[in-house]
């Protein structure tokens, strides 16, 4: 026996606050901040705070509903936190440092430190070390939908970069990670949950790989929705599905240079060239007419792991070099060295290093205790094939404003990188080579780019796509449960910290992502699932009974079929009206006029469809209208 209909809403356009403009804020860029902005869904009260009024509150609510729906189906129970959270609770994980300024922090009278939470990792943790002793209460899976806040040093695009947004975030706990209840049933789980979501939501989406969690492997998978105008670059294989961000993506086998990596005769005698005002490589190739590939980059990085690792690993600096074409991944140098955490080095910090920031070339690190020289494939390359002569280097000069022409690995580094034969690389691994002062070793250091090797389907070439980041999940380890303290006894009686992993979906942002995938020159186009309204009657002489009265018979029939209608019955031109409905996107717009009733009909018109509409006999419209609505028509 099927479930009953829920009732549908109605609402008249006069009363609800909809004040659609025909300009956009001054600093709305992004299509989703223009049109939210002018159709009257939303309004600025502050640097990325925003009100939602009521179109874009019922959209909030249609995605939030979905969310739970799926959330729920999926073994997770909704619970809601506080937003104001003691700085106490940051203390074992170190988050109030790691976030930095984008934490929200406030003092009370008696001056105690509180954060508005961007997520509640911590506050997730505690509830659950102070409620769950035993492994029988495991796995369980929490989950919130609430207002979270980051302190944007530059909000921007309306909802996809502000300071307040609405997020759900869940947290799932488990004694194992694989198994019956362990982390990655929830996690495969919670995948599916989400592709649910995005798929009801209407939104063409790609999951894709990211960045790996503690516990390694596939550990991270972001929700992209595909929009030209998004934010984050997403990489394919055409062959295989392949796809992940710029962060994680793979580079596939690449055959090794003809001479070996360094190998080949310098390309002529060293010159040194005054660069002036030449800060960046675009600069520097403008200024030296060469191309960016025949430039060397180096970036400087601190590694800013423990004592202990640090003593581990040897390396203090890690001087990362890519072509300049090429950017340097951050994580691939993490993952090469083999270190926990790196950021960029401190400009100051560095020069007394010894290091000359904005010009360093490959030679900086000869004769430098605890700096390693990580050189990525297509820049350890003496010899062109391709061209089939030495291969022509620029670098830094290692003095400011100056730069280097014809350098070569074997001559200008002081020793012969090919002596070892350790170093060489396998195609698909590292190689190193240590010696004196030096470390040096060859890997995957970069971005991939459009035209790579996929990395999982021989012959196929990544392709590159834009997309917005709606999702995220990601499996946390024990990372907080060892700093909190949550740790209970398995059943065989040994207590063992618990293994948690993370799912995040923004609902606002959703929201926003939706009218950056789907709008015209016209305005917003809503998929049906979300829209704040599935019908539009349009009502052109607001005072004419004929008019009014089928407009209301009409609702009713369409709000007990379970639609949702707004009544347009406002003392405004036809221009006007058509103007406005074309801009708030409801799905489906009724036109009730002279000449349309006269045939008995109405005007019937889908907002996704270029066709002026046309007319559908009375008795037949609202079966047309439901179609619609549900994606049978």
């Amino acid at each position: 026996m099927s479930a009953p209909v829920q009732r549908g809403s109605i609402a008249r356009w006069n009363q609800t606050m909809i004040p659609t403009t025909r300009e956009a804020p001054a600093d709305a860029e992004s299509p989703s901040h223009i049109l939210l902005s002018r159709a009257g869904y939303i309004r600025k009260l502050g640097a990325g705070i925003y009100d939602y009024l009521p179109l874009a509150w019922r959209v909030i609510k249609k995605v939030s509903a979905i969310v739970r729906e799926e959330m729920d189906a999926a073994g997770a129970s909704e619970l809601h936190l506080p937003v104001l959270l003691p700085i106490e609770l940051y203390a074992g994980t170190r988050r109030d440092r790691d976030y930095g300024d984008l934490l929200f922090k406030i003092n009370d009278r008696k001056a105690g430190t509180y954060a508005l939470g961007p997520t509640h990792e911590e506050p997730i943790t505690e509830l659950v070390k102070g409620s769950v002793s035993s492994y029988k209460q495991l796995p369980i899976n929490l989950y919130q939908i609430q207002v979270k806040f980051r302190d944007e040093a530059r909000p921007r695009s309306g909802l996809l970069r502000g300071r307040e947004f609405i997020m759900k975030d869940a947290y799932s706990f488990h004694m194992n990670v694989e198994g019956p209840g362990g982390l990655n049933e929830t996690y495969d789980k919670m995948y599916q949950a989400y592709s649910n979501v995005f798929r009801r939501c209407g939104l063409s989406f790609t999951a894709v790989e990211a960045e790996s969690g503690p516990i390694g492997g596939s550990a991270s998978h972001e929700f992209m929705v595909n929009c030209e105008s998004g934010e984050d670059t997403v990489l394919r294989c055409p062959a295989s599905g392949y796809a992940a961000n710029v962060e994680k993506c793979e580079i596939g086998a690449r055959p090794a240079p003809s001479k070996g990596y360094f190998g080949g005769d310098p390309s002529g005698v060293m010159e040194e060239v005054h660069t002036p005002g030449c800060p960046g490589i675009e600069d520097v190739c403008t200024f030296m007419k060469v191309k960016p590939g025949n430039m060397l980059k180096s970036v400087l990085f601190k590694v800013v792991s423990s004592a202990e690792d640090l003593a581990k690993y040897g390396e203090e600096y890690i001087l990362a070099v890519v072509r300049g074409d090429h950017d340097v991944n951050e994580g691939k140098v993490k993952a090469a060295a083999g270190v926990k955490a790196i950021a960029l080095a401190d400009p100051a910090e560095a020069i007394k290093k010894g290091f000359a920031i904005g010009f360093v070339s490959p030679r900086a690190a000869v004769g430098k205790p605890g700096v390693l020289l990580l050189v990525d494939r297509e820049a350890a390359v003496g010899f062109d094939d391709a061209a089939g002569k030495a291969k022509f280097w620029v670098t830094g000069a290692d003095k400011k404003d100056h730069h280097v022409k014809h350098f070569n690995w074997v001559r200008d580094l002081g020793t012969d990188p090919l002596a070892a034969e350790a170093h060489q690389p396998e195609t698909h691994g590292t190689g190193g080579l240590k010696g004196g002062n030096k470390y040096m070793m060859v890997a995957d250091v970069r971005n991939a780019v459009a035209g790579d090797p996929s990395p999982r389907s021989a012959g196929a070439k990544l392709e590159t796509s834009r997309g917005i980041e709606v999702g995220h999940i990601f499996k946390l380890g024990t990372k907080y449960s060892e700093a909190m303290g949550l740790a209970i006894l398995d059943d065989k009686q040994q207590k063992r910290p618990v293994i948690m992993g993370c799912y995040g979906i923004g609902v606002s942002r959703t929201m926003a992502s939706s009218v950056e995938q789907n709008h015209d020159a016209d305005g917003i186009i809503w998929p049906a699932a979300i829209a704040p309204f599935g019908v539009l009657i349009t009502i052109m002489k607001h005072d004419a009974p004929e008019q009014t009265n089928l407009a209301a018979d009409l609702a009713e029939q369409l709000a007990a079929a379970g639609v949702d209608v707004l009544i347009d019955d406002r003392d405004e031109r036809p221009g006007v009206k058509f103007k406005d409905a074309d801009l708030i996107g409801i799905p489906v717009r009724l036109t009730l006029g002279d000449k349309a009733l006269a045939a008995a009909s109405v005007e019937f018109k889908l907002r996704s469809s270029k066709d002026k509409g046309s007319l559908v006999p009375i008795a037949e419209v609202v079966a047309a209208c439901v179609n619609a609505v549900r994606g049978n028509g």
